[in-house]
């Protein structure tokens, strides 16, 4: 099949504009009856009246007695009256009805038990003391709900006690779900160590059915198919029938087997074919048959982001529910982020706040890496015709986490390390309310990050080449004026990561001067990168000489990864990793790692967890299983 392009292009606005128009008269719900007890989350169908009132009865509020308010007028300490029993005092529990001729209730504990035929009180009443008055939450014929209403947990309180057991509601949307793709398997329990999946797992479909659920519709999903063209046409004419949308996972885009466009062209129209706005460009709006379709890109924050900024506004459009706002905050990004001209861009951020200020820190921008929006904090929309953001200017962010969650965050800025996972695990178990964020920008990047004032503390192993010291030398360069407070971590053996069995033979830095080795790096400004050019300088290795020398990666889990599926034959990091994912490691050298933490965060609540959690007997015992690590100084203040 020929390449095809992106003829009908539109904006995000366009897009919707399009989808709220066209797409949502295709849709056309009809109605069901449904008891109240499994309403919630349904939308009314019509408006609900109140059957009968509630209460249905002047009824007691307290357990007591009942009487007429004015035959206890005069009563006091001084002067208590007495009042017969079953003629002009009730016992009445919580919720009972009162007698007819009385109003008020006295509670049980100002009434004082004479005989079994008198009672006496030492204090007046007034009329509907305790009293619930017929009709108090709600009247008879009085409208409880409107139209277009989505039922809670509290409102089916509502609707029982009003007299309502089964209402009219809305049917629920079917979304067809159909992905596609000869490179996708099924999610299967299978031994991945032993038997590792050679095709990608397919998780796109199941993330919509989650998110379908979660505004009221009801998702329809079918098996994987195949890029064949026919056996698209197949799925979709064996379902469309009987849903009121469907969704095609991938297929969708500008490649030579992206069949979406052409199928739905032969039985129906395309509307738009790629809208700006990434990630999720290659989205495709339609109609098929009668039925309307969409095309979902398959990459997964692609396939997110279409269902959130087109999908799920077409199900509340025609369910007929205000599309949710989601809590914003305004922030400073931590530096200069360019963006495209002419694109709406979804940014993942992270979100800390340091002093009275709130600032966001990019993740990934890849569109495949679901991670990004797993650990994202919020989302910054940036505008079709901007070409950026600048770090100076607070930008609006729309928080995917709780408010709370967020200033309960400690930020962390420098070196990766495996033990920081340790670190957020234990805080999370520990102290729940307290979470531990950690983003993996070099050594360097991390005394940066502090000199800026945009993080709770830094992770350090830099080596000082001239004194053959860790850290405090660099410390004292970058941050003078600055007071801080140094923590050790751990010290931690550093060495060449090689695949396993080692079948390049590998011994030490002077192999990787072979024409047969590969490398991976890591990032310049890493205190992995600094050991690495220190090491090769004094033993008079050229790293012009290294296969790969130039090429980085930013933590020690990536360099692993790319030797483990043998893109690079060898790199530099600690054992820990390598023992991860089961490769064999040459030791190079032992260095210290640390967190600098300035001293104006360390008395905080949340700093104080994190030292405590790091001088633990549990922290330090689940480090030693990790292997590659000394603890005999964690938890120490240096100076």
């Amino acid at each position: 099949m020929k390449r095809t392009i992106y003829l009908k292009k539109k904006t995000l606005a366009e897009a919707r504009a399009i989808v709220s128009s066209k797409i949502a008269k295709l849709i056309h719900l009809g109605t069901e009856t449904v008891p109240v007890v499994d309403a919630i989350g349904r939308v009314t169908a019509e408006p609900l009246y109140a059957k009968i009132s509630s209460p249905p009865f002047h009824c007691a509020a307290m357990d007591g007695i009942a009487i007429k308010a004015e035959s206890t007028y005069g009563a006091t300490e001084e002067s208590p009256k007495s009042l017969r029993l079953h003629q002009e005092a009730f016992f009445v529990n919580t919720g009972n009805p009162i007698p007819a001729g009385t109003d008020a209730v006295i509670m049980i504990e100002d009434v004082h038990l004479v005989d079994s035929e008198t009672v006496e009180i030492r204090e007046a009443a007034y009329p509907w003391q305790h009293v619930r008055a017929m009709g108090e939450d709600v009247i008879t014929t009085e409208m409880v709900f409107p139209e277009n209403h989505k039922i809670t947990a509290y409102d089916v309180g509502a609707l029982l006690a009003s007299g309502h057991l089964r209402i009219c509601v809305k049917r629920r949307p079917k979304v067809l779900i159909v992905p596609t793709g000869s490179e996708l398997l099924e999610p299967v329990e299978i031994d991945l160590k032993s038997n590792p999946p050679s095709n990608i797992i397919e998780s796109n479909s199941y993330v919509l059915s989650g998110l379908i659920i979660e505004d009221g519709a009801q998702p329809v999903r079918r098996p994987v198919v195949e890029d064949n063209a026919k056996k698209i046409r197949e799925a979709l004419l064996s379902d469309y029938n009987s849903v009121d949308l469907i969704l095609v996972i991938a297929g969708s885009s500008a490649g030579s087997e992206d069949y979406t466009r052409s199928i739905i062209e032969e039985s129906g129209e395309v509307f738009v074919h790629g809208i700006s706005m990434m990630p999720g460009k290659p989205t495709l709006i339609g109609r098929f048959k009668d039925r309307p379709i969409i095309g979902i890109p398959g990459y997964p924050v692609s396939a997110i982001l279409a269902y959130e900024e087109v999908v799920r506004p077409l199900l509340h459009q025609v369910l007929g529910l205000m599309r949710p706002e989601k809590p914003k905050i305004r922030a400073f990004p931590t530096r200069k982020i360019p963006s495209k001209l002419g694109t709406e861009e979804f940014l993942r951020v992270k979100v800390g706040r340091f002093g009275e200020r709130f600032f966001a820190t990019p993740l990934p921008r890849g569109s495949g890496m679901i991670t990004s929006l797993t650990k994202a904090d919020g989302l910054i929309r940036i505008p079709v015709h901007s070409e950026g953001l600048n770090e100076d200017e607070a930008v609006e962010v729309e928080l995917l986490r709780p408010f709370e969650e967020i200033l309960n965050t400690v930020t962390m800025v420098g070196s990766h390390d495996l033990t920081l996972d340790v670190l957020a695990n234990l805080l999370g178990k520990l102290y729940p309310p307290v979470f531990f964020s950690s983003h993996a920008v070099g050594s360097l990047g991390g005394i940066l990050a502090i000199r800026k004032g945009i993080c709770h503390m830094a992770g350090l192993h830099l080596l000082d080449p001239e004194t053959g010291e860790y850290n405090l030398p660099y410390i004292r360069s970058y941050l003078k004026g600055i007071e801080v407070r140094v923590v050790h971590l751990v010290f931690r053996e550093q060495g060449l990561i090689v695949q396993r069995g080692n079948p390049k033979g590998i011994k030490g830095l002077e192999d990787l001067l072979r024409k047969d080795v590969r490398f991976i790096n890591r990032q310049k400004g890493s205190g992995t990168r600094v050991l690495l050019d220190h090491t090769l300088k004094t033993l008079s290795l050229d790293p012009s000489e290294i296969q790969g020398y130039e090429k980085e990666e930013y933590t020690h889990m990536a360099v692993a990864s790319t030797v483990s599926s043998g893109i690079a034959d060898a790199g530099l990091g600690i054992l820990s990793a390598a023992k991860a994912i089961d490769l064999d490691f040459i030791p190079i050298a032992k260095e210290r790692y640390d967190l600098v933490i300035p001293a104006v965060q360390f008395e905080d609540e949340k700093i104080r967890r994190v030292v405590e959690i790091i001088r633990s007997d549990e922290f330090k015992k689940t480090v030693l299983q990790m292997g590659g690590y000394d603890v005999s100084r964690t938890g120490e203040e240096l100076t």
